[in-house]
């Protein structure tokens, strides 16, 4: 595990690479994962690498922008929406970012490239490597990896996996989140793989969360899919009609409409605002004023919104699955739970809303644990691992280098 360093974004090791970063999925659009490697980028061009990203343009965002220290490269695809991306999009990602990425490398002329995501992302990354010598860390989430988001992803896996194991075995490195990523892409892919948190910088944050609100904020943020159990968070709330709280649901996907009409149903309408699909700021302005983030999802990596929620002091009830538990110590910054438990949860949720003073106290404990998930030293490893990358760089496969 990654430890939190004292170091500063401006005082890397190593000398100055120039790193491609290639995402499918890199914000405004996307999810955690996304948010991450945004926050990584800014990191590493601190650090005084030069950063460039190669991803997806979406709406009206511009071809190519300058951002904190480092520059954005986007080509069209087909993506439709912000928050999901099928089967044929991802397939229109390749398609539309191959040349691009292609001649990007040829011309610029990376020492290393880092890759987010092992599907589609790695197709790209393994492609490029293989015309050029190009070296490349892949770095992975939870639906990287068969039995990690099985409602989702197993049927695709069944006849996917064969061609993702190059991927996976010619990358010079490979990263995941948690312990629980970890394990189950070792027992699919037989690599090495080592854990490196997602995180994000809480230098600027107070270090003292807010007091509980009356009424108590809840919150949720993420992908309104299958996976989040969603319905069962509405019926959680409607058992618990009778305390005092409020609830903001961030997100949009599949589940939205069925979302909708279950809170109507449960008569919470006044109570739980959707606020569709808002910008990584946004959410960290809403986490900002909350108390509790709820997720009681069915499968989760390492969440990078629960790694938000503890910088910004709040409590998390969430499921007792995979990386919620490198978030959360039971009865100590909140409580997991089973996600096919009801009464299980509601117990949990009335103990964090008895008295504002244990509320509070859990509240304190998330801020203090938060530290474990400082940006800073995790870059630090990242640039370790790009470092070695590219001083393990070999010619490619056709016998050609960069043009």
């Amino acid at each position: 595990m990654i430890e939190a360093a004292s170091r500063d974004f401006g005082q890397g090791f190593f000398g100055a690479m120039r790193i491609l970063v290639l995402n499918y999925e890199f914000p405004p659009i996307g999810g955690g994962g996304g948010k991450f490697s945004e926050d990584l980028c800014r990191a590493l061009a601190g650090m005084g690498h030069e950063i460039r990203v190669q991803t997806v343009r979406f709406g009206d965002l511009p071809a190519t922008e300058r951002k904190s220290g480092y520059t954005v490269h986007r080509s069209r695809s087909g993506r439709i929406r912000p928050h999901t991306c099928s089967v044929p999009e991802m397939a229109g990602f390749l398609l539309a970012n191959l040349l691009p990425a292609l001649r990007l490398a040829r011309s610029w002329k990376p020492r290393v490239m880092h890759v987010h995501f092992a599907v589609p992302t790695g197709v790209l990354g393994w492609i490029i490597h293989r015309a050029t010598g190009i070296p490349y860390v892949l770095s992975t989430q939870l639906g990287d990896v068969p039995g990690g988001v099985p409602e989702q992803t197993d049927h695709l896996f069944r006849w996917v996996k064969p061609f993702t194991v190059p991927i996976w075995r010619d990358a010079a490195s490979v990263t995941a989140p948690s312990e629980y990523i970890r394990t189950l892409a070792r027992s699919a892919y037989r690599v090495p793989v080592e854990v490196v948190r997602n995180g994000m910088d809480i230098s600027e944050i107070p270090q003292s969360p807010p007091a509980a609100h009356n009424p108590v904020r809840l919150v949720f943020a993420g992908r309104f899919s299958a996976q989040k159990n969603l319905l069962f968070l509405i019926g959680l709330l409607k058992r618990a009609e009778d305390l005092s709280w409020e609830m903001d649901m961030l997100g949009d996907g599949p589940m939205m409409g069925a979302v909708r009409l279950a809170t109507d149903r449960a008569g919470l309408h006044g109570r739980v605002r959707l606020r569709g699909w808002v910008s990584p700021e946004r959410v960290d302005e809403l986490l900002g004023r909350s108390d509790i983030l709820i997720m009681p999802s069915h499968s989760e990596g390492l969440s990078v919104v629960g790694v938000r929620a503890l910088a910004a002091g709040l409590a998390i009830l969430g499921s007792d699955i995979g990386g919620f538990s490198d978030l959360v110590t039971d009865g100590e910054n909140g409580y997991l739970r089973s996600a096919r438990d009801l009464g299980a949860f509601e117990a949990a949720f009335r103990e964090m809303l008895r008295s504002g003073g244990e509320l509070a106290r859990m509240k304190s404990e998330s801020r203090r644990l938060a530290k474990n998930f400082n940006l800073p030293g995790i870059a630090g490893r990242v640039e370790e691992l790009l470092s070695e990358a590219a001083g393990s760089r070999r010619p490619p496969k056709n016998g050609k280098g960069p043009a």
